[in-house]
């Protein structure tokens, strides 16, 4: 897993990012950030046009004014669709956001294990203490273990580079959905058929309504 994960520097200019999925014509912003990011793996311009345009739904991206200011690229494993790879994220050092990469982490683990997701993967060097401690705290914050192996050794990887050590999280609990306020439970809905002139029907009691809410706390971790 490449990963930058800045902290901001100008608290007068922080907001609220936006959370959205990307689109193909984002390929390009994305790949400037990638390139005037120290440490990550330079891929093509078309490479990222065409993630978005094949694994959207898996990825996000975090914008400030409609500005991108950090990514994530990810997908769902085709011989386990249970589990969410995470493969590269960075965050812009000048968006000015405590804590952007954490929280666009946990955003966008928890949209795929609302989804179905049972387990979130990710390979770390073992410098790399900052995207651990993410990991680790994602893991504990969900009652989960992380177990890690070896994935790809460096040998396979070219001079220079570091062991791809697979963490893997999970089992995860499915993410509760969050009920519409709109909508009503089914024991409350109009029955469509009209009673009967000659039967009248009695009144019915309403079943108790047990909503259901969604926790989610999010605790910031300095990067």
């Amino acid at each position: 897993m490449t990963t930058a994960l800045a902290s901001g520097t100008r608290p007068a200019q922080r907001k609220k990012p936006v959370f959205r999925t990307p689109r193909p014509e984002d390929g390009v912003a994305v790949w400037e950030l990638v390139r005037d990011t120290p440490g990550l793996d330079t891929n093509s311009r078309y490479f990222y046009v065409l993630w978005f345009r094949d694994f959207a739904d898996c990825s996000l991206l975090a914008t400030v004014d409609d500005e991108i200011v950090g990514f994530l690229l990810g997908y769902r494993r085709p011989e386990e669709p249970d589990t969410y790879f995470v493969w590269q994220t960075a965050v812009s050092p000048r968006h000015g956001i405590p804590f952007l990469g954490v929280k666009l982490f946990e955003a966008a683990a928890d949209r795929q294990r609302g989804r179905g997701a049972r387990y979130v993967e990710a390979t770390v060097s073992a410098e790399n203490k900052a995207i651990l401690m993410v990991l680790r705290q994602y893991a504990r914050k969900r009652s989960a273990e992380v177990a890690d192996r070896v994935l790809f050794p460096s040998a396979w990887l070219g001079e220079g580079h570091h062991d791809e050590v697979l963490h893997r999280i999970g089992p995860l609990d499915r993410a509760p959905a969050r009920q519409a306020p709109e909508q009503q439970p089914a024991a409350q809905q109009p029955s469509a058929q009209q009673p009967s002139a000659q039967q009248p029907s009695a009144p019915q009691p309403s079943a108790p309504q047990s909503p259901v809410r969604e926790s989610a706390q999010q605790k910031e971790n300095a990067a």
